[in-house]
Protein backbone atom coordinates (compact mmCIF):
# COMPACT_ATOMS: atom_id res chain seq x y z
CA UNK A 1 0.00 0.00 0.00
CA UNK A 2 2.25 2.92 -1.13
CA UNK A 3 -0.04 6.00 -1.70
CA UNK A 4 -3.68 7.54 0.32
CA UNK A 5 -5.82 6.31 -2.63
CA UNK A 6 -5.01 2.60 -2.35
CA UNK A 7 -5.85 3.02 1.47
CA UNK A 8 -9.48 4.88 0.02
CA UNK A 9 -9.91 1.63 -1.41
CA UNK A 10 -10.41 -0.21 1.38
CA UNK A 11 -13.46 0.62 2.43
CA UNK A 12 -14.38 -0.63 5.91
CA UNK A 13 -16.82 -3.45 7.31
CA UNK A 14 -20.02 -1.82 8.76
CA UNK A 15 -18.74 -0.48 12.41
CA UNK A 16 -19.76 -3.26 15.02
CA UNK A 17 -19.42 -6.35 12.75
CA UNK A 18 -17.08 -9.01 13.11
CA UNK A 19 -14.40 -8.67 10.79
CA UNK A 20 -10.78 -10.00 10.28
CA UNK A 21 -8.04 -8.23 12.36
CA UNK A 22 -7.73 -4.40 11.89
CA UNK A 23 -4.19 -3.14 11.68
CA UNK A 24 -2.40 -0.90 14.49
CA UNK A 25 -2.33 2.58 14.05
CA UNK A 26 1.34 2.61 13.62
CA UNK A 27 0.92 -0.51 11.11
CA UNK A 28 -1.55 1.76 9.35
CA UNK A 29 0.85 4.79 9.14
CA UNK A 30 3.71 2.66 8.06
CA UNK A 31 1.80 0.52 5.17
CA UNK A 32 0.01 3.71 3.92
CA UNK A 33 3.42 5.29 2.83
CA UNK A 34 2.80 9.01 4.12
CA UNK A 35 4.07 11.21 6.38
CA UNK A 36 2.12 11.41 10.11
CA UNK A 37 1.27 14.54 12.44
CA UNK A 38 0.17 14.38 15.19
CA UNK A 39 -1.93 17.12 15.37
CA UNK A 40 -4.38 17.16 18.34
CA UNK A 41 -4.38 14.84 21.65
CA UNK A 42 -7.47 16.40 23.42
CA UNK A 43 -7.21 17.29 27.26
CA UNK A 44 -10.51 15.85 28.67
CA UNK A 45 -10.68 12.80 30.76
CA UNK A 46 -11.71 10.97 27.60
CA UNK A 47 -9.29 11.66 25.30
CA UNK A 48 -8.78 11.28 21.89
CA UNK A 49 -5.65 11.35 19.30
CA UNK A 50 -5.47 12.84 15.77
CA UNK A 51 -3.28 11.76 13.48
CA UNK A 52 -2.95 13.42 10.17
CA UNK A 53 -1.60 11.65 6.82
CA UNK A 54 0.16 13.80 4.45
CA UNK A 55 1.18 13.08 0.91
CA UNK A 56 5.37 13.51 0.60
CA UNK A 57 4.74 14.39 -3.27
CA UNK A 58 1.83 17.11 -2.50
CA UNK A 59 2.39 17.97 0.99
CA UNK A 60 -1.82 17.69 1.78
CA UNK A 61 -2.88 16.23 4.02
CA UNK A 62 -4.83 12.83 2.52
CA UNK A 63 -6.44 10.77 5.49
CA UNK A 64 -7.14 11.51 9.34
CA UNK A 65 -6.78 8.56 11.79
CA UNK A 66 -8.80 9.52 15.10
CA UNK A 67 -8.17 6.92 18.06
CA UNK A 68 -8.57 6.55 21.83
CA UNK A 69 -7.17 6.80 25.27
CA UNK A 70 -10.22 5.22 26.65
CA UNK A 71 -13.53 3.18 26.81
CA UNK A 72 -15.71 6.01 27.15
CA UNK A 73 -13.54 7.45 24.10
CA UNK A 74 -13.84 4.48 22.18
CA UNK A 75 -17.46 4.54 22.19
CA UNK A 76 -17.49 8.14 21.02
CA UNK A 77 -15.07 7.08 17.55
CA UNK A 78 -17.24 4.43 16.90
CA UNK A 79 -20.53 6.97 17.37
CA UNK A 80 -18.38 9.09 15.15
CA UNK A 81 -18.52 6.76 12.85
CA UNK A 82 -21.60 5.80 12.04
CA UNK A 83 -22.61 8.95 11.71
CA UNK A 84 -20.36 9.37 8.95
CA UNK A 85 -21.40 6.42 7.25
CA UNK A 86 -25.26 7.83 7.25
CA UNK A 87 -23.84 11.11 5.78
CA UNK A 88 -22.64 9.63 2.30
CA UNK A 89 -25.96 10.10 1.48
CA UNK A 90 -26.11 13.72 1.06
CA UNK A 91 -25.90 16.20 -1.38
CA UNK A 92 -22.37 16.82 -2.90
CA UNK A 93 -22.28 20.34 -1.89
CA UNK A 94 -22.38 19.19 1.60
CA UNK A 95 -20.69 16.40 1.89
CA UNK A 96 -17.57 17.76 -0.02
CA UNK A 97 -17.02 19.58 3.44
CA UNK A 98 -17.46 16.60 5.71
CA UNK A 99 -14.84 13.43 6.39
CA UNK A 100 -15.54 9.95 4.84
CA UNK A 101 -15.02 6.90 7.05
CA UNK A 102 -12.47 4.55 4.63
CA UNK A 103 -11.10 1.96 7.62
CA UNK A 104 -10.36 1.10 11.08
CA UNK A 105 -7.33 0.90 12.88
CA UNK A 106 -6.33 -0.50 16.16
CA UNK A 107 -5.05 1.28 19.36
CA UNK A 108 -4.24 0.06 22.25
CA UNK A 109 -7.15 -2.29 22.19
CA UNK A 110 -9.22 0.04 21.12
CA UNK A 111 -10.63 1.04 17.40
CA UNK A 112 -10.05 3.47 16.10
CA UNK A 113 -11.37 5.36 12.66
CA UNK A 114 -9.39 6.63 9.55
CA UNK A 115 -11.41 9.22 7.40
CA UNK A 116 -10.00 11.38 4.56
CA UNK A 117 -8.73 14.65 5.34
CA UNK A 118 -11.24 17.74 4.33
CA UNK A 119 -8.69 20.72 3.71
CA UNK A 120 -8.87 24.48 5.02
CA UNK A 121 -7.60 26.00 8.21
CA UNK A 122 -9.57 26.33 11.78
CA UNK A 123 -11.60 29.12 12.60
CA UNK A 124 -10.03 29.35 15.66
CA UNK A 125 -6.79 30.04 14.09
CA UNK A 126 -8.08 33.47 12.98
CA UNK A 127 -10.46 33.67 16.19
CA UNK A 128 -6.68 33.71 18.21
CA UNK A 129 -5.50 36.14 16.24
CA UNK A 130 -4.13 39.38 17.78
CA UNK A 131 -7.19 41.67 17.57
CA UNK A 132 -9.19 39.66 14.96
CA UNK A 133 -12.23 39.19 17.32
CA UNK A 134 -11.88 43.07 17.87
CA UNK A 135 -12.59 43.87 13.71
CA UNK A 136 -16.66 43.33 12.97
CA UNK A 137 -16.01 42.58 9.20
CA UNK A 138 -13.78 39.31 9.97
CA UNK A 139 -16.25 38.06 12.70
CA UNK A 140 -19.04 38.94 10.56
CA UNK A 141 -17.35 36.36 8.11
CA UNK A 142 -17.51 33.78 10.34
CA UNK A 143 -20.79 33.92 11.52
CA UNK A 144 -22.06 34.57 7.26
CA UNK A 145 -19.61 31.48 6.01
CA UNK A 146 -21.33 28.74 8.96
CA UNK A 147 -24.78 30.53 8.43
CA UNK A 148 -24.86 29.43 5.14
CA UNK A 149 -22.95 26.18 5.21
CA UNK A 150 -25.63 25.11 8.19
CA UNK A 151 -28.31 26.40 5.90
CA UNK A 152 -27.64 24.10 3.07
CA UNK A 153 -26.97 21.36 4.79
CA UNK A 154 -30.37 21.63 6.95
CA UNK A 155 -32.26 22.20 3.90
CA UNK A 156 -30.84 19.12 2.38
CA UNK A 157 -31.72 17.13 5.41
CA UNK A 158 -34.78 18.37 6.42
CA UNK A 159 -37.01 15.96 7.50
CA UNK A 160 -40.82 16.13 9.90
CA UNK A 161 -41.39 18.54 11.49
CA UNK A 162 -41.78 18.21 15.42
CA UNK A 163 -41.95 20.45 18.93
CA UNK A 164 -38.28 22.30 19.06
CA UNK A 165 -36.56 19.96 21.94
CA UNK A 166 -33.65 21.62 23.32
CA UNK A 167 -33.73 18.60 26.22
CA UNK A 168 -33.02 15.39 24.77
CA UNK A 169 -31.72 14.56 28.09
CA UNK A 170 -30.39 17.61 29.21
CA UNK A 171 -32.21 18.40 32.47
CA UNK A 172 -32.33 14.35 33.48
CA UNK A 173 -28.32 14.66 33.09
CA UNK A 174 -27.90 17.96 34.80
CA UNK A 175 -30.04 16.09 38.11
CA UNK A 176 -27.32 13.51 38.42
CA UNK A 177 -24.12 14.81 37.50
CA UNK A 178 -25.22 17.99 40.04
CA UNK A 179 -26.88 15.94 42.63
CA UNK A 180 -24.77 17.41 45.10
CA UNK A 181 -25.68 21.32 44.26
CA UNK A 182 -28.80 22.35 46.74
CA UNK A 183 -30.27 25.15 44.03
CA UNK A 184 -30.02 22.39 41.50
CA UNK A 185 -34.24 22.23 41.55
CA UNK A 186 -34.64 25.99 41.39
CA UNK A 187 -32.20 25.56 38.02
CA UNK A 188 -34.33 23.06 36.47
CA UNK A 189 -37.56 24.43 37.05
CA UNK A 190 -36.22 27.12 34.96
CA UNK A 191 -35.14 25.57 32.77
CA UNK A 192 -38.71 23.21 32.02
CA UNK A 193 -39.41 26.94 31.74
CA UNK A 194 -37.27 27.55 28.73
CA UNK A 195 -37.73 23.88 27.14
CA UNK A 196 -42.02 24.89 27.21
CA UNK A 197 -41.93 27.98 25.52
CA UNK A 198 -39.36 26.35 23.25
CA UNK A 199 -41.68 23.69 22.47
CA UNK A 200 -44.46 25.89 21.24
CA UNK A 201 -41.92 26.19 17.86
CA UNK A 202 -41.93 23.40 15.28
CA UNK A 203 -39.03 22.69 13.64
CA UNK A 204 -37.65 20.03 10.80
CA UNK A 205 -35.54 17.50 12.18
CA UNK A 206 -32.20 17.68 10.31
CA UNK A 207 -28.56 16.10 10.41
CA UNK A 208 -27.28 17.97 13.35
CA UNK A 209 -23.45 18.23 14.04
CA UNK A 210 -23.61 18.46 17.98
CA UNK A 211 -20.64 20.22 18.74
CA UNK A 212 -20.45 23.02 16.09
CA UNK A 213 -17.57 25.41 17.75
CA UNK A 214 -15.18 27.34 15.79
CA UNK A 215 -12.32 25.22 16.98
CA UNK A 216 -14.25 22.40 14.40
CA UNK A 217 -14.76 24.23 11.24
CA UNK A 218 -12.58 25.09 8.94
CA UNK A 219 -12.47 27.58 6.71
CA UNK A 220 -10.96 28.54 3.21
CA UNK A 221 -10.82 31.65 0.90
CA UNK A 222 -13.95 32.79 2.79
CA UNK A 223 -16.35 29.61 2.71
CA UNK A 224 -16.49 26.80 5.13
CA UNK A 225 -14.31 23.96 3.45
CA UNK A 226 -14.62 21.40 6.46
CA UNK A 227 -16.61 20.23 9.90
CA UNK A 228 -14.56 17.62 11.71
CA UNK A 229 -15.61 15.74 14.89
CA UNK A 230 -18.50 14.10 14.38
CA UNK A 231 -18.83 11.97 17.67
CA UNK A 232 -22.14 14.18 19.02
CA UNK A 233 -23.54 13.74 15.35
CA UNK A 234 -27.11 12.44 14.62
CA UNK A 235 -28.88 11.78 11.49
CA UNK A 236 -32.36 13.37 12.54
CA UNK A 237 -31.86 15.72 15.80
CA UNK A 238 -32.78 19.78 16.78
CA UNK A 239 -30.87 21.51 13.99
CA UNK A 240 -31.24 24.86 16.63
CA UNK A 241 -28.49 23.09 18.73
CA UNK A 242 -25.74 23.89 16.10
CA UNK A 243 -26.43 27.09 15.45
CA UNK A 244 -26.87 28.10 19.12
CA UNK A 245 -23.52 25.90 20.07
CA UNK A 246 -21.49 27.83 17.41
CA UNK A 247 -22.72 31.26 19.06
CA UNK A 248 -22.33 30.41 22.58
CA UNK A 249 -19.04 29.30 21.63
CA UNK A 250 -18.29 32.42 19.56
CA UNK A 251 -18.77 34.67 22.76
CA UNK A 252 -17.27 32.80 24.93
CA UNK A 253 -13.53 33.58 24.64
CA UNK A 254 -14.06 37.25 23.45
CA UNK A 255 -11.69 38.16 26.63
CA UNK A 256 -10.04 35.51 26.20
CA UNK A 257 -6.51 37.82 25.72
CA UNK A 258 -7.75 40.57 28.05
CA UNK A 259 -6.53 40.81 31.67
CA UNK A 260 -9.52 40.66 34.66
CA UNK A 261 -11.11 44.61 35.07
CA UNK A 262 -9.66 45.37 31.95
CA UNK A 263 -11.73 46.43 29.17
CA UNK A 264 -11.61 44.54 26.06
CA UNK A 265 -10.24 46.16 22.72
CA UNK A 266 -13.03 46.67 20.09
CA UNK A 267 -16.13 45.76 22.00
CA UNK A 268 -16.96 48.61 24.32
CA UNK A 269 -19.02 47.70 27.57
CA UNK A 270 -17.30 44.72 27.82
CA UNK A 271 -14.41 43.79 30.46
CA UNK A 272 -13.01 40.80 31.11
CA UNK A 273 -14.42 39.53 34.53
CA UNK A 274 -16.15 36.88 36.01
CA UNK A 275 -16.11 33.57 33.24
CA UNK A 276 -18.83 33.63 30.82
CA UNK A 277 -18.17 37.59 30.74
CA UNK A 278 -18.41 37.36 26.54
CA UNK A 279 -21.81 35.52 26.39
CA UNK A 280 -23.37 37.82 28.71
CA UNK A 281 -22.57 40.83 26.56
CA UNK A 282 -24.01 39.11 23.93
CA UNK A 283 -27.12 38.61 26.01
CA UNK A 284 -27.48 41.82 27.76
CA UNK A 285 -24.81 44.34 26.32
CA UNK A 286 -25.00 46.64 23.24
CA UNK A 287 -23.06 47.40 20.69
CA UNK A 288 -21.95 45.43 16.87
CA UNK A 289 -20.86 42.06 18.03
CA UNK A 290 -24.21 41.74 20.39
CA UNK A 291 -26.27 42.86 17.44
CA UNK A 292 -24.93 40.53 15.26
CA UNK A 293 -25.02 37.71 17.57
CA UNK A 294 -28.80 38.07 18.21
CA UNK A 295 -29.40 38.37 13.99
CA UNK A 296 -27.75 35.33 13.52
CA UNK A 297 -29.60 33.60 16.02
CA UNK A 298 -32.97 34.97 14.61
CA UNK A 299 -32.11 34.55 11.29
CA UNK A 300 -31.60 30.91 11.60
CA UNK A 301 -34.36 30.43 14.31
CA UNK A 302 -36.86 32.15 11.49
CA UNK A 303 -34.60 29.61 8.77
CA UNK A 304 -36.17 26.56 10.23
CA UNK A 305 -39.41 28.31 10.97
CA UNK A 306 -38.88 28.75 14.47
CA UNK A 307 -39.90 32.70 15.67
CA UNK A 308 -36.65 34.36 16.00
CA UNK A 309 -37.73 36.19 19.61
CA UNK A 310 -36.97 32.67 21.04
CA UNK A 311 -33.19 33.24 20.29
CA UNK A 312 -32.35 34.20 24.02
CA UNK A 313 -34.04 30.96 25.73
CA UNK A 314 -32.47 28.90 22.62
CA UNK A 315 -29.48 30.36 23.99
CA UNK A 316 -29.98 29.92 27.91
CA UNK A 317 -30.46 25.87 26.88
CA UNK A 318 -27.83 25.66 24.86
CA UNK A 319 -25.64 26.34 27.79
CA UNK A 320 -27.48 24.14 30.20
CA UNK A 321 -26.63 21.52 26.97
CA UNK A 322 -22.94 22.08 27.71
CA UNK A 323 -23.29 21.97 31.67
CA UNK A 324 -25.07 18.46 31.23
CA UNK A 325 -23.03 16.99 28.68
CA UNK A 326 -19.19 17.92 28.36
CA UNK A 327 -16.63 15.46 29.69
CA UNK A 328 -15.14 18.71 31.64
CA UNK A 329 -16.54 18.51 34.89
CA UNK A 330 -14.71 21.76 35.74
CA UNK A 331 -16.46 23.38 32.14
CA UNK A 332 -19.50 21.68 33.08
CA UNK A 333 -19.94 23.60 36.60
CA UNK A 334 -18.57 27.41 35.16
CA UNK A 335 -21.15 26.53 32.67
CA UNK A 336 -23.94 26.04 35.26
CA UNK A 337 -22.88 28.93 37.19
CA UNK A 338 -23.53 31.10 33.75
CA UNK A 339 -26.88 29.28 33.03
CA UNK A 340 -28.11 30.20 36.89
CA UNK A 341 -27.09 33.50 36.30
CA UNK A 342 -28.61 34.66 33.02
CA UNK A 343 -31.57 32.41 34.34
CA UNK A 344 -32.07 34.43 37.11
CA UNK A 345 -31.76 37.48 35.78
CA UNK A 346 -34.31 36.76 33.06
CA UNK A 347 -36.52 35.57 35.99
CA UNK A 348 -36.59 39.15 37.83
CA UNK A 349 -39.19 41.41 37.20
CA UNK A 350 -38.50 44.26 35.25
Amino acid sequence: MSSGAVVMERFPELLGEASSRRLSLCEFVEASGLRSVVVAASRNPNAKITVLLVSPASGRSVLAVKVPTTDAAACAIEAEGRVLINLRRIEPGVIDTIPRLVDMVEFQGRPGIVMTAVQGTPMATSYLRWRYTARPAGVAAHFAAVDTWLGVLQHATAGDLAPLDMDGGVAARLSTRMSDDRRMDDDLGRLAEIYARLRRNKVPRTMVHGDLWLGNVLVSEGKVSGIVDWEAGATSGEPVRDFVRFALMYALYLDRRTRAGRPVTGHPGLRAGDWGAGVEYALDGTGWFPELLREFLRDSLARVGASPSSWRDALLAGIAEVAALTDNEVFARLHLDLFRRLAERQARPS
